[in-house]
């Protein structure tokens, strides 16, 4: 009974038939609650949440090329990291009803800080494997992204360097440090503040502000700038 309301459930919130529901069902088991089998092996949306990633990179990326033809690198690099950053994830997965598919046990049991949101991209990733490319990138544009993201709101919106710059690095599994020092220069009555960011402990970025927060998001606004040039 309870496979085929999952299936059931599954079906409209896709708004297409799987074939594949074992990928599916794989897409909603966190690592952090996956049971752990007598050989030692777990069973988890792990692969499948790395798998999404990268698809959910290339249909925002083929999104924004096509739709904001007058948009530069800078633009829809800046653009694509705010809709695909976990905090936006976790709430589009909300919206669409992710969290009423995760067994009760599962969302009870799990630590993982962005439940909601890793398991959409592994739900991509499952689309990915069972129906292709195309079917997953109509489902996220058109379910998701046109119905729950007001894309003009989040254009507009101020850019939260250090923020992404975490977004990015926690992606390519490297370590972010800030180390900010405070400097009185002479005949000022006022600290400027120095902040260093480095990934695995190689200097990244550096800025100078008024503030420390000032300083660390210059920082990263470099290290963002030096990593898309890599």
């Amino acid at each position: 009974m309870k496979s085929i309301r999952f299936y059931l459930a599954l079906v409209q919130n896709l708004g297409f038939f799987p074939f594949r529901v074992s990928l599916y069902r794989m897409a909603f088991l966190p690592r952090s609650a996956s049971p752990r089998y007598t050989s030692g092996g777990r069973i988890n949306n792990e692969r499948l949440e790395y798998l999404g990633d990268a698809v959910l990179d290339a249909i925002v990326a083929d999104y924004l090329f096509k739709n904001y033809p007058q948009g530069d690198e800078g633009f829809m690099s800046q653009v694509r990291s705010r809709i695909v950053k976990r905090k936006t994830l976790d709430q589009l997965a909300i919206q669409v009803g992710i969290p009423g598919l995760i067994p009760g046990e599962l969302l009870t049991s799990s630590k993982s800080k962005h439940l909601y949101g890793n398991i959409l991209e592994a739900l991509i990733g499952a689309i990915y494997l069972d129906r292709g490319y195309r079917k997953a990138q109509r489902f996220f544009i058109q379910r998701i992204l046109e119905r729950h993201e007001d894309l003009d709101k989040l254009i507009r919106k101020d850019p939260d360097y250090k923020s992404r710059v975490i977004e990015w690095a926690q992606k390519n599994r490297l370590e972010v440090v800030f180390r900010t020092r405070e400097e009185l220069p002479a005949g000022k009555k006022t600290p400027t503040f120095i902040s260093t960011l480095y990934l695995n402990e190689e200097k990244s970025g550096s800025g100078r502000g008024s503030s420390k927060k000032e300083a660390e998001q210059r920082a990263s606004r470099e290290a963002l700038s030096n990593a898309l040039k890599a």
